[in-house]
Parts: C-alpha cells; structure tokens; sequence
C-alpha cells in the first residue's frame, strides 16, 4: 500500500468513526499507535471533519449571532490547530528525507507534501458527502444525478491528486525535487500582527 492509498484509508476511518455520533463536540478517539504516521493524519482528518460541520451549522440563516460569533471564533481556533497539524506532518516529511541530498538541478514544487495531503483530506470528505447527497433517497432524481456526476469528478480528482503525491515524495526522495518548507504564519490570531486585536490593546 503506497502513501496515498494508506492517507485515504485514514481519513475515511477518521470520517466514518466521527459520523458515528455526528457531534461537532465529540472527542477524538484516535485508533492509531502514538508517533505513527497514521495517528497524525487521523488527528488531522478529525479536524478537518468537525470543522467541516462548524461551517455548516454557521451558515444557518436562523443561527443566533452570539452563536454565529462563538462559532467563528471557534472556527479560527481549528483552523489554526489545522495549519499547525499540517505543518507537523511536514516536519516527519522532512525528518523522513534528512538524508536526501537533492540533485543540483533540483526543482522546488509549489506546495509541501503536507499541504498536498491537505487537499486530500479535504476531497475525502467532499467524496464522503457528495456521495451522500447522490443517494439521498428524500432528494429528487435530478438532484441525485446530478450529484452523481459530481461525485465522478471528484473521484477523478483524487485519483489524480494521489498520483501527484505519490510522485511528489518519489521525486524528493530521489533528489529531484527540492523540499522546502516554510511556516503560514497567519496573522489573524496573534494578537501582535491583526491591527483590529493590537490596536485594542493599546486603548487600554
């Protein structure tokens, strides 16, 4: 079993077991041995799930705005432990080739492997979904085939994005491709760098 087929089989579990309860506050139960590989994209997926909910449930037209604002906070919250996860798997990717000598034409791809694994995540769960709504038997025939034909695109989709992962860590691990990382730093939670938060605290 390649990466990409051992990321996919993880988030799907990762999916299925969060569907269990269906609860945007329930805990993660990770299956998965501690410092594995398969335990960090579990954590990851988990994330990625429930958030996937957050954004739901805030885009209810009736949802009460001291709600709607706790949501988001919390929505942020995830996407910042979201960012630090990706960069974490990273750091294994990086730990895992240290021994690489890249070639001195080596090239630089556009995104990590980490942010890559990223976007499978996500398609994971727009399969999982789209999947859902295409045999949604409440739904109307033109609405399921229509999400059936979704569906086949996305499934295109990861099948592509898997072989372009796959090809991705074959090419660093070979010195063809140079991996270099480097940190998000997103400004909107630090308190120092969103102008809104520090300009607050100097009013104080």
């Amino acid at each position: 079993m390649n990466f990409t087929e051992t990321a996919w089989k993880v988030f799907n579990q990762s999916i299925e077991d969060y569907h269990v309860s269906d609860d945007v506050n329930a805990l993660i139960n990770n299956p998965f041995e501690k410092d594995s590989l398969e335990r960090i994209l579990y954590a990851k997926n988990w994330i990625d799930t429930v958030q996937w909910h957050l954004e739901d449930i805030i885009r209810d037209e009736n949802i009460d705005p001291a709600e709607a604002l706790q949501l988001k906070r919390t929505i942020d919250a995830s996407n910042q432990k979201r960012t630090d996860l990706v960069e974490f798997i990273d750091s294994w990717f990086l730990t895992k080739f240290e021994n690489i000598t890249p070639k001195p034409d080596a090239k630089i791809n556009t995104e990590t492997p980490a942010w890559a694994v990223d976007r499978l995540s996500i398609l994971a769960l727009k399969v999982y979904h789209m999947s859902l709504e295409a045999n949604r038997e409440s739904a109307s025939e033109e609405h399921r085939a229509n999400c059936q034909a979704k569906l086949d695109v996305l499934l295109t989709q990861k099948e592509d994005l898997s072989t372009s992962i796959n090809q991705l860590l074959t090419d660093i691990e070979c010195g063809n491709v140079k991996m270099k990382v480097y940190k998000q730093m997103k400004m909107y939670n630090d308190d120092s760098l969103n102008p809104i938060l520090y300009q607050k605290g100097q009013q104080k």
